[in-house]
């Protein structure tokens, strides 16, 4: 049993400093210099009151008393009490401290102060050094008592524990919003949307059409760099409003579903509450996708072929000297050709060479095997000069821009096919599906059945081995029947964007043009030393001569 000594009149003590002396006995007594600190969590309800409040509260309360002056009040809003990196008003608090300006802190709890415990005492144990008490009013703790700090060790130590427990109910509450498909929106740092007047999504038409030209610039071959710089010199603002643009923000554009109207929840989690430490989610914690959340900005076939070739650009290696003779080359931004034109005869991409004779330099387009080996593995390719190469190009772009309507018409018949091909499709995926779910509960019973059966060894393996074969063959349908969707859907994608490219693309150019040409042709085979063969997307070829030099 407890025991506790009661005075019989208890008289409120509030410790002077060390630091605060009288130089005579007569002397006026110089006020104490006291100062407020506040804080509203972001978990506290009704927070702009409560905030209000308690600057009015410690600003009467201090002026009230005649010993003392007010030395301000400091108060950080809707900041997290598990860090001090980010609460201004708290540093500038033990700044002031720390020039001997302020002899007193007043704080309406320890978890008001600080929620991580070596945060409170390193500072509580700092000011007390300096002769500063902190009066923690809700626990009546007063610092300079040498008694109170282990209270205190014990407080700050449940103040934290709070905190994380308040994280976790907070991750909690947010995994919870996630599996039902609750999904929240940083519309400051993402391009297109802006919150509507029903709280969802709202597409901004201006800056959904910066998000499709980004889209389509990258599909048609612009590196990001590339795109970046384009954006720039039109005086395009990035997502946060900044004239440069960030290539890694860029990158996360072109990687994000939500501009096709989905979204993948918990990418990345919290490590630790009070570091607030964030990883990469590799599956550390389930992650949900929400399909058709909201309107999209780009088709799904777009977003498809532009993560297709992210994936075809990321495998591209740097045809090294000495290389493997069929090494294809890394992709190239800059010239166009170094991926589409080929020799015709051992099938090799071509590489820009310049050569260097009597002072005077050409570029000229070379057989990397004749580059690497002489003749040895290809021995009548032709070198072609860049100028008559972009020169018979151009020639054959304006050939296929006077046949460009036919060309329209050809490539929506092949839509039409493509179309038509897959609404005739009979597959039924779905009976395929159950069918295999009904073999599999069959399989289940006969493992049941054969364990408690009498019957031979010999008659359930041969049970076994049939259903098993049936489930194999029905699964290697099911498997051809979605690679078939697959090509169908991509082979839909590809024509629907050459469609769009030729229906916007002028072709009856003057000079040669990088992003035309990587935008409508397929492939360029090198057969002669005056003569190229031109394979335009959609399966177009086209013969040109090379002009004479």
């Amino acid at each position: 049993m407890q025991t506790q000594t009661i005075t019989p009149v208890q008289k409120r003590v509030d410790v002077i400093p060390a630091n605060v002396l009288l130089t005579k006995p007569n002397a006026r007594k110089r006020k104490l210099r006291v100062a407020a600190y506040c804080r509203v969590s972001t978990e506290q309800e009704e927070q702009q009151s409560s905030y209000a409040a308690q600057i009015a509260y410690y600003t009467e309360k201090i002026n009230k008393n005649k010993e003392w002056e007010l030395a301000g009040i400091f108060a950080d809003e809707g900041i997290t009490g598990t860090s001090v990196k980010k609460r201004t008003e708290f540093l500038k608090l033990i700044a002031l401290c720390e020039k001997g300006k302020i002899d007193m802190v007043l704080t309406k709890s320890v978890s008001r102060f600080s929620r991580n415990t070596l945060d409170a005492i390193g500072y509580i144990r700092k000011l007390k050094a300096k002769g500063i008490p902190i009066i923690f009013e809700k626990e009546g703790i007063n610092t300079m008592e040498m008694a109170s700090e282990m209270a205190l060790c014990f407080l700050s130590g449940f103040a934290q524990a709070e905190s994380e427990s308040i994280s976790r109910n907070v991750t909690w509450g947010k995994r919870q919003s996630f599996k039902s498909g609750k999904v929240p929106f940083q519309y400051s740092r993402l391009l297109g949307y802006q919150k509507g007047e029903d709280g969802q999504p709202k597409v901004v038409p201006e800056e959904a059409e910066i998000v499709k030209r980004i889209f389509r610039s990258y599909y048609s071959g612009a590196s990001v760099r590339k795109i970046k710089e384009s954006l720039e010199a039109d005086e395009i603002l990035s997502p946060t409003g900044n004239a440069e643009w960030s290539i890694g923000a860029l990158q996360y554009m072109l990687r994000n579903e939500r501009y096709i109207g989905d979204a993948l929840l918990q990418k990345t989690y919290v490590v630790d509450c009070l570091t607030k430490e964030t990883r990469k989610n590799n599956g550390e914690i389930p992650q949900y996708y929400v399909t058709g959340n909201h309107e999209p900005i780009i088709s799904r076939d777009l977003f498809n072929l532009v993560q297709e070739e992210i994936t075809r650009r990321s495998v591209k290696r740097k045809v090294a000297k000495k290389a493997v003779k069929t090494e294809k080359g890394k992709y190239s931004s800059k010239y166009a050709l170094t991926e589409l034109l080929c020799c015709g005869e051992c099938g090799t991409q071509y590489r820009r060479v310049t050569w260097a004779r009597n002072g005077k330099k050409k570029v000229v387009w070379r057989c990397i095997n004749r580059l690497e080996y002489g003749t040895k593995y290809c021995k009548e390719s032709p070198t072609i000069e860049e100028s008559r190469l972009h020169q018979a190009i151009v020639i054959a772009l304006n050939r296929l821009d006077e046949d460009k309507a036919d060309v329209i018409e050809t490539l929506k018949a092949g839509l039409r096919l493509a179309i038509g091909s897959q609404d005739d499709d009979s597959f039924n995926e779905a009976a395929v599906q159950n069918r295999i779910a009904e073999l599999q509960s069959v399989m289940m019973d006969l493992v049941e059945l054969s364990s408690k059966s009498s019957a031979g060894a010999d008659y359930f393996d041969a049970k076994f081995e049939e259903i098993a074969a049936e489930i194999k063959a029905l699964q290697g349908q099911l498997g051809e029947h979605q690679e078939q969707t697959m090509l169908a859907q991509n082979t839909q994608a590809r024509i629907h964007e050459l469609l769009y490219t030729m229906e916007h693309t002028d072709l009856s150019l003057k000079e040669y043009r990088e992003d035309v040409v990587r935008a409508v042709i397929d492939k360029v085979v090198v057969l002669s030393p005056e003569c190229i063969r031109i394979t335009f997307k959609g399966n177009t070829e086209m013969e040109q001569e090379l002009p004479s030099e």
